[in-house]
């Protein structure tokens, strides 16, 4: 299990988190979801240890920021970070030397095949698009089989064959017990994904809650979104 207990990060005297607390269910996808400047992609760089903060992350009991727990996890973050002198078959190779990954080869094709990519090997990171890096960070995050795997706006810049596949993945790997955070601010890209919702608003969390309890509540998971960020917005 995923736990983050009382993350706090301030910049200054501004709180991104403060002092929130969760647990992924294991073989679950979790959505996180917030307007911009909730704290998101703060709290994911968070988990996978590329900042400072006060309180206690752990990836299967482990310090988050150890080697242990960093093989465990996967990211893509928004914006895609590539080699520019790399190409994108040299990209999955330098992710396979790095996680000594043996005969792997076959799902990197597989990877590149869903993505649309296995015609741009010889291309340079530089020289793909936008899409098309995002894509490549995608197979680069998911060449390990990571247990975990923290997607930040995963859908933006894909067309729609690559968010198509990307979906099927998401089922794939939840299936295969994989546990995912996918942090959005796109409600509808998500829907009938979910397992578990958190909902942020100004680095707080303002509900955890699970899809079979929404389904029983009988509101759906953009009307609790909306009902919940107005009325923090009215309180503040």
């Amino acid at each position: 299990m995923l736990e983050v207990s009382h993350l706090t990060k301030r910049y200054g005297k501004v709180f991104a988190n403060q002092n929130i607390s969760f647990a992924l269910p294991e073989g679950s996808i979790t959505v996180l979801l917030g307007p911009n400047g909730a704290g998101k992609s703060t709290t994911l760089k968070a988990i996978m240890g590329f900042l400072r903060y006060e309180g206690n992350i752990t990836v299967d009991g482990l310090p988050n920021k150890g080697v242990a727990a960093k093989r465990l996890l996967g990211y893509v973050p928004e914006m895609p970070a590539l080699y520019p002198n790399l190409t994108v078959a040299e990209h999955l190779e330098f992710v396979a030397r790095a996680y000594r990954l043996k005969d792997y080869k076959a799902y990197a094709d597989e990877l590149l095949d869903r993505m649309e990519l296995t015609d741009k090997k010889k291309k340079f990171g530089d020289e793909l698009s936008k899409g098309m890096q995002q894509k490549l960070s995608i197979c680069c995050a998911l060449l390990p089989r990571p247990k975990y795997v923290l997607f930040d706006e995963p859908m933006i810049g894909l067309d729609p064959h690559a968010i198509k596949e990307l979906k099927a993945m998401f089922t794939e790997m939840r299936a295969a017990g994989c546990t995912l955070l996918i942090s959005t601010h796109i409600i509808d890209s998500v829907d009938a994904l979910w397992d578990q919702a958190l909902i942020m608003q100004a680095g707080q969390v303002l509900a955890a809650v699970d899809a079979h309890w929404l389904e029983q509540a009988g509101e759906t998971l953009e009307q609790l979104f909306f009902r919940l960020t107005e009325q923090s917005a009215e309180g503040v």
